[in-house]
């Protein structure tokens, strides 16, 4: 089972990693309503290194970039409970909680040896995202996302159920 940890605390578990010669992943997210798209993100995230890190959004982050999902404020589930479930997936080793709408801040202390984030085709913002990270000295992978699966989808589902 993996573990809540401060951002502070995660450096100074980095450093004793980076030490230690093992290789870092982090894939970060808003993770509102978990799903099965998630899980099977963080599964191949996983595969990718000797720790996984989760970096989860903020509410207040999520609130400032989040449109209502047909009028549904977000997030749904406050960043503790977040942080909560992912750190009790098997794939996760470290949930650490991140206030900017970017991951930039975080992963530039982290210096994760790759950062994972699902797919975005054609999204320019990612591609700049990407970039940055790249010339930081992190390798970026993007992973297809699962068709099917979104919180946003999910929303939708639970507005649909019968009264």
């Amino acid at each position: 089972m993996g573990k809540v940890v401060s951002p502070d605390e995660l450096m100074r578990l980095r450093r004793d990693w980076k030490r230690e010669g093992r290789k870092v992943v982090c894939a970060s997210g808003g993770f509102d309503l978990l799903h099965p798209g998630h899980i099977r993100l963080l599964e191949q995230a996983r595969s990718l290194g000797d720790i996984l890190v989760v970096a989860v959004e903020s509410d207040a982050s999520i609130r400032s970039r989040a449109a209502s999902a047909a009028g549904v404020a977000r997030p749904i589930t406050p960043a503790a409970e977040r942080a909560e479930i992912l750190a009790a997936l098997a794939a996760v080793d470290y949930v650490a909680e991140f206030a900017d709408v970017s991951p930039r801040g975080l992963l530039a202390h982290l210096q994760p040896d790759i950062f994972v984030a699902g797919a975005s085709a054609g999204d320019a913002a990612a591609r700049q995202e990407d970039e940055a990270l790249g010339a930081a000295g992190c390798q970026v992978v993007r992973l297809a996302l699962e068709p099917g699966y979104s919180t946003a989808l999910l929303i939708e589902r639970i507005q649909q159920l019968p009264a």
